[in-house]
């Protein structure tokens, strides 16, 4: 059975987890969203989804 579930969503878990037991602070979170936006504008973009892409596959290719 696999279990899919958006990137989006799970890095938003993260975040809010590291926001309430790691101390990140509201405005560290805040910069690293607007860091996120402007990657996703920039020339890297494209490269960063390949990646990402490639590793998603590399993990649903493991069989436990």
């Amino acid at each position: 059975m696999a279990l899919s579930i958006s990137a989006v969503v799970l890095l938003a878990i993260i975040v809010f987890i590291l926001i309430k037991k790691s101390g990140l602070k509201a405005p560290h979170a805040i910069i690293c969203i607007l860091l996120g936006f402007y990657l996703a504008a920039s020339s890297i973009a494209p490269t960063i989804t390949e990646l990402t892409s490639n590793i998603a596959g590399m993990i649903s290719n493991i069989s436990f």
